[in-house]
């Protein structure tokens, strides 16, 4: 991935938006059961890989936040950028949410189950997967794969690939 002026400017306005939106609905975000409304940008790697940069510092940002763990910081910014790159290989938009459920649901659902129970890791693991799968998958499906769509038809696709 190359990086130019414009598209370290636009991770940055990325990295902006994500913590902002993260942190303005902070009782929804974080925690086991968590909608963050955020991750529908997720879904802007899928078009432009370099934007996973900006996603990344957002998630990062955002997690100096978390009310669980500094854990969280890591774990969850890891499986942020893992989640990202991993959609920039998608050929399809509406397969591309997958990756981000798929990743936050073992990486974030580990990292949960490691700090609340961990007496019970396996249980707790299964339990707090489950949960952030189905945050994750609910705001990818209504929000995430809809923007990706109304890039694509707007033709905004292609002006991000080609900043």
């Amino acid at each position: 991935m190359k990086y130019n002026t414009k598209r370290l400017a636009l991770c940055g306005i990325l990295a902006a938006v994500y913590c902002a939106v993260t942190v303005l609905s902070a009782p929804i975000a974080y925690g086991p059961v968590q909608f963050r409304l955020s991750e529908a940008l997720c879904m802007l790697p899928l078009f432009a890989p370099y934007t996973s940069l900006g996603l990344f510092v957002g998630c990062l940002l955002s997690n100096l936040f978390s009310t669980v763990t500094a854990l969280d910081i890591v774990v969850g910014s890891a499986a942020t950028l893992i989640a990202c790159l991993w959609t920039s290989r998608c050929k399809r938009i509406w397969l591309a949410w997958i990756p981000t459920v798929a990743v936050n649901a073992v990486l974030v659902g580990a990292m949960l189950a490691f700090v609340l129970t961990p007496e019970a890791f396996l249980q707790g693991f299964l339990l707090m997967g489950s949960q952030i799968a189905m945050g994750e998958g609910a705001v990818l499906l209504v929000l995430g794969v809809p923007l990706a769509y109304l890039i694509r038809r707007r033709g905004w696709d292609e002006a991000l690939r080609n900043l």
